[in-house]
């Protein structure tokens, strides 16, 4: 009989965790040996174009997971949703591992039907689930699933950035949703509603304005590419610090806004506009169920904000800039200053996203550049 891939899973990790064989991802058997301190590897996201293999110790591993309980009040049985293969996934299976508790997996395609049945499916008891973005998204619309989540002791929400409107929706309905933020290389969120986990350091960077660096317990040793490791991961004054390609910016009771990231900056016209502020403003759009916002080349700006833009009714680019005027927030973060409107609008039927819930910035560039090619865009004249 075949084993069940989630029991053995399971075996293989927490095997792992008590000085076992390191769990390593089908498609990325290295050559040689790994570090002998590395229980975990995953690799990462993706997002700045090629994933690498970040290296991940136990006691990084359990330190994460005993911060999140405290922060959650507790421990509990977990509904495992993402895929194993990031490290989101793979983090609540270690957390069910550790805590000794059951975890349940939804079977199939991601749908609020299956949700559902795997959510019944939990034992009594303090229930906990992480989700990206896109997947509560779908699960709102069904009264079945929203009456589901809202049994759950937490649920954590990360991997991406979480449209406003879904926020809205969240707290009009009461769910217990914690944003968290994080990243492979700090054992996946590290940061919840803003706030670090006990153990974990927050910094911004001075020599790069805004940058957010990470240190504590929950670092990882580093990537199998050792220069990279030596790119991203420093030691100042005797402390370790891993040094993300994200943007943030602290308030006054230091709690954390992630901006977006540095390398996605917009040059437009010499101001520099992180697309993530500006499509934080758009999602809150009536008609507007999807976006992301990239850069066209412009002869005179050098750079146009450019937004492509799901929805069934969706508004055009005078329509859009327009909203976004009147709709503005002297205290928002990403307030719609001039140079964050946009000057071109894209409409598309879908947007193109990487495995973990995160849109694929790299492509949708090129989506834009291509409906551009063929006057798809409505440009600012």
């Amino acid at each position: 009989m075949t084993a069940d891939p989630l029991s053995a899973l399971s075996q293989a990790v927490e095997a792992a965790l008590t000085g076992g064989p390191a769990v390593i991802p089908p498609a990325w058997q290295p050559t040689g040996h790994l570090p002998p301190d590395v229980a975990l590897a995953v690799a990462s996201s993706g997002s700045t174009g090629h994933p690498k293999l970040v290296l991940l110790s136990a006691a990084a591993i359990t330190a994460s997971a005993r911060a999140s309980a405290q922060r959650l009040g507790g421990t509990g049985s977990w509904l495992l949703a993402l895929p194993t293969n990031h490290v989101a996934g793979l983090n609540v299976v270690a957390r069910a591992v550790l805590a000794g508790t059951a975890l349940t997996a939804l079977r199939g395609p991601f749908t609020a039907q299956a949700f559902n049945l795997a959510a019944r499916a939990m034992p009594p008891g303090p229930r906990f689930v992480s989700l990206v973005p896109t997947q509560l998204q779908r699960l709102l619309p069904d009264p079945a699933a929203v009456a589901e989540l809202g049994g759950f002791a937490a649920i954590l929400l990360g991997g991406a950035p979480v449209p406003a409107n879904t926020q809205a929706q969240t707290r009009q309905l009461g769910l217990p949703v914690v944003q968290t933020y994080g990243m492979a290389e700090t054992c996946g969120g590290c940061v919840y509603d803003g706030v670090p986990l006990d153990g974990v350091q927050l910094r911004l960077g001075a020599g790069l304005a805004g940058r957010i660096e990470l240190s504590g317990s929950t670092l990882a040793l580093g990537y199998l590419d050792q220069a990279a490791t030596a790119a991203a991961f420093v030691n100042q004054a005797g402390q370790r610090w891993y040094l993300s390609s994200d943007q943030g910016h602290l308030d006054t009771h230091g709690h954390l806004t992630v901006l977006g990231r540095l390398d996605h900056i917009i040059q437009t016209g010499g101001h520099k506009v992180a697309p993530e502020a500006v499509e934080h403003r758009l999602e809150a759009h009536p008609a507007v169920t999807q976006v992301v916002v990239t850069g066209l080349p412009d002869p005179q700006w050098g750079q146009v904000v450019t937004a492509l833009v799901v929805g069934p009714n969706p508004p055009t680019l005078d329509q859009l800039r327009t909203w976004l005027e009147d709709n503005s927030s002297a205290t928002d973060q990403a307030e719609p200053t001039r140079e964050r409107l946009p000057r071109a609008l894209g409409i598309v039927d879908q947007l193109p996203y990487l495995a973990p819930g995160k849109v694929d910035r790299t492509a949708a560039a090129t989506l834009a550049r291509r409906l551009d090619n063929a006057g798809q865009i409505d440009r600012l004249r």
